[in-house]
């Protein structure tokens, strides 16, 4: 797996390589480019590129003065733009939502669409669960703790944790690899708790939030219909917030749209794709 020295660390990413258009997708906490395993095949045309960001199932250590807040990590996700050289590009995220903060910054101007499956929203850093998380993680000792409660199966299939994040369930050994670098490393431990301890205050929040509005490019909001952590409403509610939103519910599924229904999740990306010109391109012959 490639990899690329950023300011921050060196982070890892696949590239499916190709002529076709960009598109970036983003990942939850603290899940790796593996979210978006059973997707990516389904996008043929495109170059898709999936960088693991540093949200806990990174596979190494950030420098310890990196800036792990949610627009840290967003300003980070530009920088890797930067390096790599891609416009134009079509940022994919799920869970995840501080990505929207990218487009707020001078490097979003790389970013020629914006989809936002399922994530977090207006004051919703983090979601239901995510808060205890955080009250854990300030918790001298309580990141390890943590990781190693997540080495067993049934404590990573609870319903009222990451198991409720999915109505199909996560494959173990996926959601063991997810939590298997925080477990190894006390640095990563460190940056994972950095990382779940950084959201500000609601005000903050969605003063953030009222930065979006300037965006001004073709925005996809893809909304679970039983998603127990991101509200409903928020889908229309983003949807309307940027000038160029359009909303598409997707029913039978919990937050990990892209593990719950991948085939309905790429049609509606490609169609999004292709209605904003973006067309795939198929190799000649």
């Amino acid at each position: 797996m490639p990899e690329i020295e950023l300011s921050s660390g060196s982070i890892d990413y696949q590239d499916t390589g190709g002529w076709g258009p960009v598109l970036v997708f983003g990942h939850g906490v603290p899940m790796n480019e593996k979210q978006w395993r059973k997707v990516v095949p389904l996008l043929e045309g495109y170059r898709c590129i999936l960088p693991t960001l540093p949200l806990g199932g990174h596979r190494r250590p950030m420098k310890p003065d990196a800036d792990l807040t949610h627009p840290g990590v967003a300003r980070l996700l530009g920088e890797f733009l930067e390096r790599l050289g891609l416009d134009d590009v079509t940022l994919v995220l799920n869970d995840w939502g501080g990505g929207q903060l990218l487009v707020a910054e001078e490097q979003g101007r790389r970013v020629g669409r914006l989809v936002l499956v399922a994530c977090e929203a207006f004051d919703n850093f983090p979601p239901g669960p995510g808060k205890a998380l955080a009250m854990v993680c300030r918790v001298p000792g309580g990141v390890r703790l943590l990781t190693q409660l997540m080495r067993i199966p049934a404590v990573r299939a609870h319903p009222k944790g990451y198991g409720g994040m999915s109505l199909r369930g996560v494959p173990d050994e996926i959601m063991a690899e997810w939590f298997a670098p925080a477990t190894r490393s006390k640095a990563i431990r460190r940056d994972f708790a950095k990382f779940a301890t950084s959201a500000p205050k609601r005000e903050t929040l969605l003063a953030w939030t009222e930065r979006l509005r300037k965006f001004d490019r073709p925005v996809l909001v893809v909304w679970a219909t039983e998603d127990p952590l991101m509200p409903r409403e928020h889908g229309p509610r983003l949807a309307e917030l940027y000038p160029e939103g359009r909303l598409v519910e997707i029913s039978d599924s919990s937050t990990l749209v892209p593990e719950d229904q991948p085939e309905q999740l790429a049609a509606a990306l490609t169609d999004f794709l292709v209605q904003t010109g973006a067309e795939p391109v198929r190799p000649a012959g």
